[in-house]
């Protein structure tokens, strides 16, 4: 039996989490604002001024940096981000201090500290991600349609913001089904079809005022050239017939320049050859494609063998400092940061809080390995807590986590965010659970036994 005392120090427990996501949230933003803006974020604030969205990234992210400017948007990534560890920890059916201790370890991670000032998209995809299942565990234990609503909007925000962010209304669907009270499949498929509709009306209004798509299709032709080079430098004998008929140039400077320069870690090193950049561009999609094909299907060993070997480095991050995890500062081409008005930074407190940041590379903090392992500990209790919702945040971070395994051209840390993210936010619900677990062993058992 539960005492008053027991119910009052739960009380207390659930408040000083609270009070500590808090001031989390409010010394990131103190630490960091308005904001760190890399290469990236300076392009996609430009095309969000001038209002001409370059599809190489998201459009939704120069929208929203067009209409927020880059303050802004870092107070609504960090608020959505604090917001949902927020509503998990009030979630909780009992707090206890356990909670609180794993709260004031969170905030003082870089994932939270750092890189909810970062303006990236990869953090604002975790975010919403986060924020939408959090939203959908607030409706799994008191249900309310609103709840719902809210969690696919922030859905419809992260499929927005990534080219494989689909699987995350994907499997937010999934748990919509497990958590609606009746009607659980119409639920599910109304939502997701909202959501698509969302998103497909999005993307076309944005793709009025872009380039009507020629980003993704130039990363799609970079992804086949460095499976190509890949392939051609882990079997020298591999015929590139269909290259070799079309576009012989191509296929000798694959050969020589391109085996030179390969590098699993990144694609940047191809740049080093500008000959075969400009065979590149001067080649059709449709051979590229083709020949890519050839390998996917023909060779397909030795396409999963590239394609592992370079996973591998995505998720391990074998060399930690070449797959950058810190970034602060302002850095971005001369010519957009002069037409914006924006001057490189790097001030005291960006150096300060790099050095801090630094201080966990080669530490867990810095391992997706670490959360992966961690996140599929979680899900076992998840589950037989009948905590669907975040049960299914877990499987959607690790089904967008495998996408890479077919499109990464690069082992940048921030990639993987939002597995850190997600299992981040699981845990903390976990250690208050857990604690209410142990606590309930405790009071169960005879006098004879505690003594």
């Amino acid at each position: 039996m539960v005492t008053k005392a027991h119910l009052a120090t739960a009380a207390n427990a659930r408040t000083a989490t609270a009070a500590i996501l808090v001031a989390g949230w409010l010394a990131t933003l103190w630490i960091s604002w308005p904001g760190h803006l890399s290469y990236d974020s300076i392009v996609q604030l430009h095309d969000g001024r001038v209002g001409f969205y370059h599809s190489w990234h998201p459009p939704v992210m120069a929208w929203l940096l067009g209409i927020l400017g880059p303050g802004l948007f870092v107070v609504l990534d960090a608020s959505l981000a604090f917001g949902a560890l927020l509503l998990l920890a009030w979630n909780s059916p009992r707090a206890s201090w356990w909670g609180a201790g794993a709260a004031a370890i969170a905030v003082l991670l870089p994932q939270l500290v750092l890189y909810q000032a970062i303006v990236w998209k990869d953090v604002l995809f975790a975010d919403a991600t986060v924020a939408g299942f959090a939203c959908l565990a607030m409706a799994e234990r008191r249900w309310h349609p609103g709840w719902a609503v809210a969690g696919f909007a922030l859905f419809a925000v992260a499929a927005l913001t990534r080219q494989t962010g689909a699987v995350v209304p994907l499997f937010g669907a999934v748990a919509l089904s497990r958590i609606a009270p009746r009607r659980k499949l119409i639920h599910a498929a109304a939502a997701l079809a909202a959501t698509a509709l969302v998103v497909l009306g999005a993307n076309a209004m944005l793709d009025r005022r872009s380039d009507h798509g020629e980003g993704p299709v130039a990363q799609l032709r970079l992804l086949r050239l460095y499976d190509l080079v890949g392939a051609v430098a882990a079997d020298p004998s591999l015929p590139l017939d269909r290259l070799k008929d079309d576009a012989p140039e191509l296929e000798r400077l694959i050969r020589s320049d391109g085996v030179k320069l390969y590098s699993p870690e990144r694609n940047d090193t191809l740049v080093g050859s500008q000959a075969l950049q400009n065979e590149l561009a001067d080649t059709a999609p449709e051979l590229m494609a083709a020949q890519w094909y050839d390998l996917v299907f023909h060779h397909t060993a030795l396409y999963l063998k590239v394609r592992a070997r370079v996973f591998a480095h995505v998720l391990f991050t074998p060399d930690i400092v070449g797959c950058r995890p810190v970034f602060v500062g302002v850095e971005g081409p001369p010519g957009e940061m002069s037409e914006l008005g924006i001057a490189p930074r790097l001030d005291g407190r960006d150096v300060a809080l790099r050095s801090y940041a630094q201080a966990f590379m080669g530490t867990p903090a810095f391992s997706h390995v670490f959360f992966a392992v961690a996140g599929l500990l979680a899900l076992v209790p998840l589950w037989r807590l009948g905590k669907r919702a975040l049960a299914f945040l877990l499987i959607a971070s690790f089904a967008f986590t495998a996408s890479f395994f077919a499109i990464s051209i690069a082992c940048d840390y921030r990639y993987l965010y939002v597995l850190d993210l997600a299992v981040i936010a699981a845990w903390l619900y976990l250690f208050q659970v857990l604690a209410m677990w142990v606590l309930s062993f405790w009071l169960e058992r005879s006098p004879d036994r505690k003594s």
